[in-house]
């Protein structure tokens, strides 16, 4: 997870408004993504994403979706399969299907019996989720 990505969460002020159906993103079953993926709102991911998944709301992770890559997002609802690095503001909730490689940091974390985690957790402070640079991510090139 690049100091990029975290700079623009820090900046990005919070949607105060609860969500509504045609602000929520949605990767549907059958469908997958290369690449970065940014949202100022919640995410529903049911298909295969390979790379870096972004949202200042909610990320909800179904049953049978594949994640390749970082997460960094305010809550999360894991139900499927994460590859990756994760970094969560709130809450982490593991359901009992999910499968997690990877090292999640974060301020809170729910784990349902039956879940697998393979990796290292860090209990962290809103300060060092807005802080925390990944360890060993390149750092990103300046853009004018």
């Amino acid at each position: 997870m690049e100091k990029e990505l975290f700079n623009r969460f820090k900046n990005m002020s919070r949607n105060p408004e609860p969500a509504d159906v045609n602000t929520v993103c949605r990767i549907s079953e059958g469908t997958s993504v290369k690449g970065e993926i940014n949202s100022r709102n919640d995410l529903r991911i049911d298909g295969e994403v390979e790379g870096k998944l972004f949202s200042e709301g909610r990320i909800v992770v179904g049953e049978k979706a594949l994640i390749k890559g970082a997460i960094l997002c305010n809550d999360l609802d894991l139900w499927g399969a994460v590859d990756g690095d994760v970094y969560v503001k709130e809450l982490l909730s593991v359901k009992s299907t999910a499968k997690v490689s990877g090292s999640l940091h974060v301020r809170k974390l729910q784990v349902e019996m039956g879940a697998a985690f393979n990796g290292t957790c860090k209990m962290i402070t809103d300060s060092d989720f807005e802080e925390a640079p990944a360890a060993g991510a390149s750092q990103p090139a300046e853009v004018e």
